[in-house]
C-alpha cells in the first residue's frame, strides 16, 4: 500500500492503522502501521506511517536491530521526540519479555534446540558477550537460568568455581553452558573449546553433568553436544 502525504485522518477508515486494527485485527496491519500507532502522529510533511517506514528502512526492516536503538538514536528522526522514542523502546521491551515468557513454558530439555529457545531471548542480540547456564534437575527439567558473567565485545571471563557454586546451591543435577558471539560467528574459539573441556571434566568430578555448551548469535546457534565435542 502506498501512502500520500495527506494526514491519516483524511484516509478512509479501513486505511487508518487504529481503525484498521479494530476492523480487521492486528495481523492485517504491516509492521510500519503497527509502529505508526505507537508514534501517534507524524510531522508536518509526512504521516505517522511514512515516519514509521523511514525508521524501519533505516534499520533494514529488522526489529532486532531496531530494538537496540536508544532514545537518542530514535530522537534523531524528524518527528520523533523523547516521548515517542520511549514509547517505541518500551513496546519492543514488552515484546522481548513476552518472548521470554513463552520460552519459559518449555520445561524439559530434550534437544539443543530446546535449550536455545530458552536462552536466546536473553543474549542473542546483545552487543557484548555474556555467559549463562541452564540449571536442570535429574529429569532434565529446567529449574532455573543464571547469568554467570558479562564482558566486552570479544569475550567474557568464566570462573568454574562460580558456575558450580550456583549449580550446587540450586541442587542441579546437570547444567547447559551458553554464551553469545556478538560478531555473529558461531565457530567456537580455542578458548571456548578449552573452557568447555575443563568444565565438563569438573562437572563429572562433582556429579553435575555438563550436557551441552551453546554458542548463540542472531544467526542461530552452535551445539558442542550435537557436534560431538562433549
Amino acid at each position: 500500500m502506498t501512502y500520500s502525504n495527506n494526514t491519516i485522518k483524511s484516509w478512509a477508515a479501513e486505511d487508518r492503522p487504529r481503525e484498521k486494527l479494530i476492523l480487521k485485527g492486528t495481523k492485517a496491519l504491516s509492521t510500519a502501521e503497527l509502529l505508526a500507532i505507537l508514534i501517534g502522529s507524524g510531522s508536518r510533511d509526512r504521516s505517522a506511517v511514512q515516519l514509521a517506514q523511514e525508521i524501519l528502512g533505516f534499520y533494514a526492516n529488522n526489529l532486532q536491530e531496531l530494538s537496540k536503538a536508544s532514545v537518542k538514536d530514535l530522537s534523531s528522526f524528524k518527528g520523533i521526540g523523547e516521548a515517542k522514542a520511549i514509547s517505541i523502546i518500551a513496546a519492543l521491551e514488552i515484546a522481548r519479555r513476552k518472548q521470554n515468557s513463552q520460552a519459559k513454558t518449555l520445561q524439559k530439555i530434550e534437544s539443543s534446540k530446546d535449550a536455545y529457545q530458552i536462552i536466546s531471548p536473553f543474549i542473542a542480540d546483545l552487543q557484548h558477550e555474556e555467559f549463562w547456564i541452564l540449571l536442570l534437575n535429574r529429569n532434565n527439567r529446567v529449574i532455573g537460568q543464571k547469568q554467570i558473567s558479562s564482558g566486552g565485545v570479544s569475550g567474557t571471563v568464566v570462573d568454574p568455581k562460580v558456575i558450580f557454586k550456583v549449580a550446587l546451591e540450586h541442587l542441579a543435577s546437570a547444567i547447559i553452558l551458553s554464551h553469545n558471539h556478538p560478531s555473529g560467528n558461531l565457530k567456537p574459539s580455542r578458548q571456548d573449546l578449552d573452557i568447555t573441556k575443563k568444565l565438563h571434566l569438573a562437572g563429572n568430578a562433582i556429579e553435575v553433568k555438563v550436557l551441552d555448551h551453546l554458542i548463540i548469535s542472531q544467526e542461530g546457534y552452535f551445539s558442542f553436544a550435537d557436534e560431538g565435542l562433549l
